[in-house]
């Protein structure tokens, strides 16, 4: 297994692997958000693979105050094997190496096992409230609920 910048010729299988795993939304066209990420720090778009078989992903920035991270995903037959947590140390070191003081992710409070795996990598539960406000649509609004 070898980590490795996201190539566009990665989107089919990426969107497939994240269709796969329950990431996608219909409010958000993951073409869109991949299309937006190489505009912006396209180094830290990153996927696992073997044998050129995409096999895990992580989508990561950093705006000078706090990293993000978005988008880690591990195909099921991969969970277990390391590669969520060689992703996530991958994008630490890469956000750190830039300064980075801090990363954060958003979960859905629903997910209990990804909340678990993150834990279990040392993230804690901040004292937030998430709040979004979508300035450009990725569907026609009033097609689906978000």
């Amino acid at each position: 297994m070898q980590i490795r910048a996201f190539r566009p010729d990665d989107t089919e299988a990426v969107v497939a692997l994240w269709e796969e795993v329950g990431l996608t939304r219909p409010w958000n066209d993951p073409r869109k958000d991949i299309a937006r990420k190489l505009e912006v720090q396209p180094e830290l778009f990153v996927v696992a693979v073997d044998d050129d078989r995409i096999l895990g992903t992580v989508m990561a920035g950093y705006d000078g105050h706090r990293g993000w991270m978005n988008y880690l995903a591990a195909g099921p037959d991969a969970r277990g094997t390391g590669i969520g947590r060689a992703l996530v140390e991958h994008v630490e070191h890469a956000l750190e190496a830039r300064g980075c003081p801090k990363v954060n992710l958003q979960v859905r409070s629903s997910n209990t096992a990804v909340v678990a795996f993150y834990e279990h990598l040392g993230y804690t539960v901040d004292d937030t409230v998430d709040l979004g406000k979508r300035l450009i649509p990725d569907v026609e609004p009033g097609t689906v609920e978000q």
